[in-house]
């Protein structure tokens, strides 16, 4: 009988923000699969699991899946993690699941949810939510102008990541195609220590000393009034 694998929302920062549900999960399956074994090994040493890592990531190879599935096959119970928040969200997860279900469609997934930044950060916007967008991150080079261009034509709220280095210019992209008066909420280091939250119409925004330091949601009130 194949075994199961979970997919185990972890935390985004605070590491107190895991569920009891995940602990269970993490210290009952065989092997843990790992973005980033040495982010794991963190979370797992403050709530004493043992259970042994094995990486896997967005460069891991088709032998790599072939091995995660065979240890499927033979019994095996596996959870997987990212280094922060719900695996599959911006994250390779989702790939994993679909090469798995292409040799097996019968395996059993089980999600345990829990944290993830995109929906944290949209709970505390205060911008409608009954329908949102989310692009996870922008484009390096190629294809970016059309990214935020898309992105103001949208009649609802929107949200997407954005790494420390990028942040000034997302919002300079912002500025270029959204009206001034377009409401932003800049999330930056969710649960963490150094957490700050910056709301404002984008022209307001734009002038906000928002320190280029750690992980960002960014939040765009694109609803009709």
């Amino acid at each position: 009988m194949a075994g199961t694998l979970y997919i185990v929302a972890t935390p985004i920062g605070n590491l107190g923000d895991i569920t009891f549900r995940a602990v269970e999960t993490l210290k009952s399956v065989d092997i843990v699969l790992s973005e980033d074994t040495r982010v794991t090994r963190v979370l797992l040493k403050k709530y004493d699991i043992d259970t042994p890592t094995l990486s896997y990531h967005q460069h891991s190879s088709n032998d790599k899946v072939t091995e995660i599935f065979e240890l499927l096959e033979d019994g095996e119970n596996l959870a997987l993690v990212t280094d922060a928040g719900t695996p599959g969200i911006s994250d390779p997860g989702n790939k994993l699941i679909s090469d798995l279900r292409s040799q097996n469609s019968d395996l059993e997934i089980i999600p345990i949810p829990g944290p993830s930044a995109v929906v944290t950060a949209l709970s505390v916007s205060g911008f409608p939510t009954d329908k949102f967008l989310f692009l996870g991150f922008p484009p390096h080079k190629n294809k970016r102008k059309k990214f935020f261009e898309e992105l103001a034509k949208r009649d609802y709220t929107v949200a997407f990541y954005e790494s420390s280095h990028r942040i000034k210019k997302a919002l300079k992209n912002l500025s270029e195609v959204l009206d001034e008066y377009v409401e932003v909420c800049v999330c930056r280091e969710l649960t963490k220590k150094f957490e700050s939250i910056y709301r404002g119409v984008i022209s307001d925004i734009i002038e906000m000393d928002i320190s280029e330091k750690g992980e960002f949601v960014v939040i765009i009130n694109k609803n009709k009034k």
